[in-house]
């Protein structure tokens, strides 16, 4: 029933499939800035976690967590450059409306096809643009593209590199004050280790639970962030 409806349902426009395809840019655009917010308010947390290892002297946890925490404001970056994106391809496309309405037919355009094709490798939004891609390719807007996907292995001891430094800016930033106390916090936690104790063992037990828990915790928080990032 549905194959029978599609084929009686009257062709769009030219300026009609435009729109639409314009409508469906702008739902993308919304799902992104949803996408920003959730992983932002996620960082929130990550920044205070952070804070809580430094006070604790965990500093293998800080920068683990500060890793991660630059991982996700660099995802951040790459929407804001996936949402300008769809926002130029929408400019271009109201820009062939005002043409069609002169020559009577959709023109084709090489910045959209840049464009859509830069889309395309982007994980948030590849499968969306893909169909946008078919769909302008077959409609006259674009000519059909080779995925030329890139190899992002090669940057990856570089970007290892730009991690690293960044993770050092965060630590500093946000566990700075905390962590420029840390030899006088570790020092001291060090001379309780050292007193002797009946219930050394009992120690022993809460010092393995304790680092259990923070493991834990910072797992969940690596799921947390992956999931809003995905």
């Amino acid at each position: 029933m549905e194959a029978v409806k599609s084929l009686l349902k009257p062709k769009p426009t030219p300026q009609q499939q435009l729109r639409e395809w314009q409508r469906r840019l702008r739902n993308e655009g919304r799902n992104i800035e949803r996408q920003i917010r959730d992983v932002q308010k996620e960082e929130k947390k990550v920044e205070k976690a952070i804070r809580d290892a430094a006070k604790r002297g965990d500093m293998g946890s800080a920068k683990a967590l500060a890793k991660e925490l630059v991982q996700s404001r660099k995802a951040v970056n790459r929407l804001y450059e996936n949402k300008a994106q769809l926002n130029s391809i929408s400019m271009h496309l109201g820009e062939i409306v005002a043409t069609t309405r002169t020559v009577g037919h959709l023109s084709k355009s090489t910045e959209v096809m840049k464009l859509v094709n830069n889309l395309m490798k982007a994980p948030e939004i590849a499968v969306t643009m893909q169909e946008f891609s078919k769909e302008m390719t077959k409609a006259g807007v674009m000519e059909e593209m080779v995925n030329d996907a890139m190899d992002s292995a090669l940057d990856d001891e570089g970007m290892e590199e730009e991690i690293e430094e960044e993770v050092d800016k965060v630590l500093s930033a946000i566990a700075g004050e905390t962590a420029s106390q840390l030899p006088d916090a570790v020092r001291k936690q060090k001379e309780k280790v050292t007193q002797p104790s009946t219930s050394e063992p009992a120690q022993r037990t809460a010092v393995a639970e304790s680092v259990d828990d923070d493991d834990d915790d910072l797992e969940k928080i690596r799921e947390r962030l992956a999931k809003v990032r995905s």
